[in-house]
């Protein structure tokens, strides 16, 4: 069985993602309530009583939401990094120590069939880091909540077939709307979420022949719009020679699913 995947939710509001293959299902955050992430599993017709492992990326709400009911209603193993773990633990409520996993930044770990990297980003978070999934040759690349994508970010995520990306803001819609000038300072800056823009220029330089597939993720629902993103980041990907037509551009969204894409 090859690798599946469903983008369960993207954005402001909350987040999630769903890995899966033939021995093993793994999901990354639960950044909705209990009852809304049911409702996301029962969309693409699965279970959160059969997830093997919980990942999470960071202690902002709009991940780890879901977190504690999800582990303790479905016994679900929990991993996050040391300074993660004591950002949430009063956030996510108590959990048996036996479900209590640590994952340092850089460390590689085998969930039965499937190979999982994790790395830092840059954001205003304890220690944020995101995951890379590997299966039978295949690679799927995960990088959102980040204020830009280094060198070395990079050179972990290049030449996967597919990449679920950050593209939060268009920095004009951001520069004239609503927030204050502190918050639009924060989302701008290294530690906050990268624009259309940057994460188009970011993309051309991690893709290869074998990229299929980009995931257009964490949009802000105030400073962006999933038909201006496709257009910046396609617009952005075409003026840097990169061949459009092997490529699908796909949107995420706050509560609707993707459906399980096999890689």
């Amino acid at each position: 069985m090859s690798l599946h995947y469903s983008v369960l939710a993207s954005g402001s509001t909350g987040n999630a993602l769903y890995i899966e293959s033939e021995q093993t299902r793994l999901l990354v955050d639960a950044g909705l309530t209990g009852k809304a992430m049911l409702a996301l599993f029962d969309q693409i017709h699965r279970s959160p009583d059969q997830i093997d492992g919980l990942f999470v990326t960071h202690e902002h709400s709009d991940h780890i939401k879901g977190v504690g009911i999800m582990a303790r209603k479905y016994n679900i193993p929990l991993y996050a990094n040391e300074k993660t773990w004591a950002a949430m633990e009063a956030k996510i409520g108590k959990i048996d120590p036996a479900l209590k996993f640590l994952w340092e930044v850089g460390e590689v770990k085998q969930f039965g069939d499937i190979e999982v990297e994790s790395f830092n980003v840059s954001h205003d978070a304890a220690d944020p880091m995101f995951f890379q999934f590997a299966h039978e040759g295949k690679r799927l690349a995960h990088i959102t909540d980040t204020g830009y994508v280094s060198d070395r970010m990079k050179g972990v995520i290049r030449g996967a077939d597919a990449y679920i990306f950050e593209a939060n803001h268009d920095i004009g819609m951001l520069q004239m709307g609503h927030y204050p000038w502190s918050v639009k300072r924060r989302i701008l800056g290294d530690y906050g979420h990268v624009s259309n823009e940057d994460a188009a220029i970011a993309m051309s330089e991690v893709l290869d022949d074998r990229t299929k597939r980009i995931h257009m993720a964490h949009l802000s629902k105030d400073n962006n719009m999933k038909e201006l993103a496709r257009m910046s980041v396609s617009q952005t990907l075409a003026s840097r020679d990169v061949d459009l037509s092997k490529i699908q551009l796909l949107d995420t969204d706050p509560v609707i699913p993707t459906p399980l894409l096999k890689l």
